[in-house]
Order: structure tokens, then sequence, then C-alpha cells
């Protein structure tokens, strides 16, 4: 299925990564690599740019729809239908301090395999590198069988009347996905850098 193109999230935030805490991000880029297969577990980016607010949300496909392979049945296109439009609903997902004042301008979410969500936030050199990569082994996986591994992908953009007031986010998708027991939220705020991990039992997360 052909995905929407996705806004990407504000290049801030890399900025903050490289040039506030250089040492953040090398641990932030093996986090999201041990990860990335893990069923169970998703990924929350957080970035706050004087009133604007933008997010991004990684959930493996398992843990949304129950499966990972390509939709071809019925039955799993409107699966991932269902899921997506669950997913275009920020009030599902999270909720915001009420004095925050922060209101959705834009929300968009996709089911695609994973290496094709990083690519779109590598440079040039790097995914032609990966390409020549995956290249390089694709009889391999081809003869292997390899799973096919979907992953579920969401931005929001939002806007807040008040972004001195947005101190916590609390995660509602867990009471729509049972099977993710662990969120990984990297938060980048004008108060520095929050790295936790939200749970069912603790969905809350303080900047």
């Amino acid at each position: 299925m052909s995905s929407p193109a996705p806004f990407l999230i504000a290049p801030f935030l890399a900025a903050s990564l490289i040039v506030a805490l250089p040492l953040a991000a090398p641990a932030s880029a093996e986090t999201r690599e041990a990860k990335a297969h893990v069923h169970g577990a998703g990924q929350f980016t957080i970035a706050l740019d004087g009133n604007v607010l933008e997010m991004e949300l990684e959930i493996p496909g398992a843990d949304i729809v129950g499966f990972e392979h390509e939709a071809k049945s019925d039955a799993d296109k409107a699966a991932i239908k269902a899921a997506i439009a669950l997913l275009q609903n920020p009030g599902k997902m999270f909720t915001l301090p009420a004095a925050a004042g922060c209101k959705p301008v834009k929300a968009d979410a996709h089911a695609g395999g994973e290496d094709e969500h990083e690519a779109e936030h590598e440079d040039e050199h790097k995914a032609e590198q990966k390409d020549e990569h995956k290249a390089e082994h694709k009889d391999e996986h081809d003869h292997e069988g390899e799973a096919h591994h979907m992953a579920f992908h969401a931005q929001y953009n939002l806007t807040c009347a008040k972004p001195e007031a947005l101190s916590s986010i609390k995660l509602n998708l867990f009471a729509n996905f049972p099977s993710l027991k662990e969120v990984a939220v990297l938060a980048v705020t004008a108060k520095g850098q929050v790295k936790a991990e939200a749970t069912p039992q603790q969905p809350e997360i303080g900047f």
C-alpha cells in the first residue's frame, strides 16, 4: 500500500542532540537500533520549539494489528486502515497539560517497513550506503525467507498557547494497544533533554 508523504520532525531536534548534547546522540541511536524489532516496545520522540510541538511515534505492527507481514487479505487491509485512523487521533495517543493550551495542527500515520522509515531520516550519503548494503544481502535474505518487519509510524504537529506550561505527557496508547509494554521517550524542550520509559503502570513522563 502506498504511504502518505510524512512530514519530518523539526530539524532543530537533530541540531539539539548534536550541538547541545553531543554525547547523547549515539546512545539514542543505539537504543533505537536495539528496539527496532522488539515486540512490545515502541518509541516516542518529542520536540518543542517555541510554541510548536512536534512528536513522532513508532510501534511494531505486531503490537498494533497483531501481525507484521504484508497486508494482502481484505481483513488485514481493513485492520491496518482502522489502526491508522486510530493513530491519527492525538487524544487516543496522549494527553498534555490543559494549561499549555496545545491544539493539533496536523496528524499523519502510515504503516511500512522499519528500514523504509529509517531512510526518511538519513542524509543522502547514509541512505546510499544503506541501499548498497541492502543490495548486497538481498538475495541472501530472499532465500532465507526473512520476516517482513512492518511498523506503524505517526507524526503529530501541535501549537501550544503557553508552552512553558508543557511539563509532562501522558501516553494513552497502552489502553488501545494492550500488547505494548514499554515506550522509550525522548523529549527535547527549552528545559533540556529527557530520556525515560513509559509503561502501562507509569504512562506519564515529566519534562
